[in-house]
């Protein structure tokens, strides 16, 4: 998996909830009850990540949880409409998000999880499609799995040792 590592202290982010859980632990004395919050952070321009926080209460819950994301912080290759270079698919666990390239005025047409992460990653035009487990932090997590496979047309000459005018024809 390729992941490039971000210096997040001199990007701006935003950060969004996907989920909140209450976890209930029987003991002897009764039940204990701890959150789990699933918190996405992106800078709108290239840059996301997700992490997951668990704490006996919720807002300590997110502010781990967003600490995790910022320390999982990815870059990403945004084509010139806004879209992804090429079409790819995702895969964490059971569930898998199918991200396809989408021109100009398509807007972000995705399900709710998957919505987040793009919109903080900064994704105008792209459609995907959640495919397997409806789990979010797994569908959250397969799209930035997905995403983070991403190559430009320079890297992939690069790869293949011509230039991107003989690759693309």
């Amino acid at each position: 998996m390729k992941r490039t590592i971000v210096d997040a202290s001199q990007l701006e982010l935003e950060d969004k909830v996907v989920s909140i859980k209450r976890v209930t632990k029987v003991v002897k004395g009764g039940r204990n009850f701890r959150f789990t919050a699933l918190v996405v952070v992106g800078d709108k321009n290239g840059h996301v990540g997700a992490g997951l926080g668990k704490a006996a209460e919720i807002p300590e819950a997110i502010r781990k949880g967003k600490e995790d994301a910022i320390k999982k912080l990815i870059s990403l290759p945004i084509d010139e409409n806004g879209s992804v270079p090429h079409d790819f698919i995702g895969k964490f666990g059971s569930a898998t998000v199918l991200l396809k390239r989408s021109p100009e005025g398509t807007g972000v047409i995705a399900g709710g999880p998957a919505r987040n992460v793009l919109e903080l990653a900064g994704f105008k035009n792209i459609r995907t499609k959640s495919l397997g487990s409806n789990n979010k932090q797994n569908v959250v997590l397969a799209t930035i799995e997905g995403l983070s496979q991403l190559k430009t047309p320079e890297e992939v000459a690069k790869l293949r040792g011509i230039s991107v005018e003989d690759m693309l024809g």
